[in-house]
């Protein structure tokens, strides 16, 4: 028959208070009392310490004498760079872009600036080449062929200056996705460390962005089709189905915008290509639409009133200048605004780059955030961390390591 004493998990001659005092004492096999029972790596003088802590008396745990290890506490997770390595909260995503702008100003704020001064430089060069042309619209009887070739003038600056705009933008959104994910595992980034990484991913981020150029100008080519042909059959009833045709098209294209805002992400960090960026971009969005929605959006209100508050007050006065002009044509007139225009579009550029690289960087801690919350990413960044130590390193987040997917397919 077994000692009744006895119970399983207790050593010989268990001491029925040591669960109170957070240890036991037994005896070993030369019948010596031993030690009471202490954490793996911790001495007798540490005790608990921080890392132990218990969670009732003896008798909680099932009665006198039963001894029940006690559980390690809560540690907060590790934080090796602007972000602490666990899902994020809105807070932290927005205060982390700040924070890797902040510690890569060359890297972010310079790429930044330097794409607005391209933008800003061909605004004010087409509006230099187009001013010759707005005379015809000061003109008492300005011939046919002249108000056309305004009007395509007209054309030409606007679909050029969107163009550039566009491309610029999604280049910021592509470069500055190295330096905000670099920052994350705590490695600064240089003004020309981030375009020579960001080099051999631009091809297939121009390649991203004709796709989604192409399938928004295929859905403007649809409905503008579907309109012609519903007014050509129903006149004025048309509105009746182009009214909820234009605002359904609104919907399908913000839904599709947010499945798609971190595929410029995927592409520079995972490796892929344009198609595979999309599918990827896709799967992380899936069953968080609207939390990734809601961010956008509010950083997006945050750049625009940044925008805003600089570039109204600087365009009031500069039409306030045009309009109060000597000249009497109103060629001399845009022509002699030209060095304001040029410093409103160079100042207008300085504050819109700040807000931009803000919303990338906020992108980009995004991108990390849904893959933390659908891959365990958080692992993959702690050991990408470690591997990288204190030095600098070419070493780019989730380019070679993944958990939960591997980067490089096409």
């Amino acid at each position: 028959m077994s000692d009744p004493d006895s119970r399983p998990g207790q050593g010989p001659g268990p001491d029925p208070d040591g669960a109170r005092g957070g240890g036991w004492t037994g005896a070993d096999d030369d019948g010596q009392a031993s030690s009471p029972w202490q954490p793996p790596g911790r001495s007798p003088a540490q005790g608990w310490g921080e890392q132990y802590g218990t969670r009732g008396h003896g008798p909680a745990f099932g009665g006198p004498g039963q001894f029940h290890p006690p559980c390690p506490i809560y540690r907060a997770p590790p934080k090796p760079g602007v972000i602490p390595l666990r899902p994020l909260g809105l807070g932290e995503i927005l205060d982390g872009a700040f924070q890797a702008c902040r510690r890569n100003p060359l890297a972010t704020f310079g790429t930044a600036i330097l794409l607005q001064a391209v933008v800003a430089v061909v605004v004010v060069l087409l509006f230099g080449s187009l001013a010759s042309s707005l005379a015809v619209f000061e003109a008492t009887d300005p011939s046919t062929e002249s108000m056309i070739g305004a009007l395509a003038g007209l054309g030409v600056f606007a679909s050029v200056s969107g163009i550039v705009s566009a491309v610029a933008l999604l280049l910021l959104q592509g470069i500055l996705v190295i330096p905000i994910a670099r920052s994350v595992i705590a490695q600064r980034t240089s003004f020309g460390q981030a375009w020579r990484l960001a080099r051999p991913r631009l091809l297939p981020l121009l390649g991203f962005g004709l796709l989604a150029f192409a399938a928004t100008a295929l859905g403007v080519v649809l409905l503008v089709g579907i309109s012609v042909l519903a007014i050509a059959g129903l006149g004025t009833d048309s509105a009746l189905l182009i009214v909820p045709l234009a605002l359904g098209a609104v919907v399908v294209l913000v839904w599709a915008s947010i499945k798609l805002v971190v595929a410029p992400a995927a592409l520079m960090l995972e490796g892929t290509g344009p198609w595979a960026s999309i599918r990827r971009s896709w799967v992380l969005t899936r069953g968080n639409w609207w939390r990734t929605f809601g961010i956008v959006l509010l950083t997006s209100v945050i750049v625009s009133v940044i925008s805003s508050v600089i570039a109204a007050p600087l365009t009031f006065v500069v039409t306030l200048l045009i309009g109060f002009g000597s000249s009497s044509s109103a060629a001399p007139d845009v022509l002699e605004s030209l060095p304001v225009l040029a410093a409103t579009q160079a100042i207008t550029a300085l504050f819109t780059a700040v807000g931009y690289a803000f919303q990338a960087g906020v992108t980009a801690l995004l991108y990390v955030d849904l893959r933390i919350w659908r891959e365990g990413f958080d692992v993959v960044l702690m050991r990408e961390h470690e591997n990288a130590g204190t030095t600098t390193t070419d070493v780019i987040p989730g380019g070679t390591t993944s958990f939960g997917h591997r980067g490089g397919s096409t």
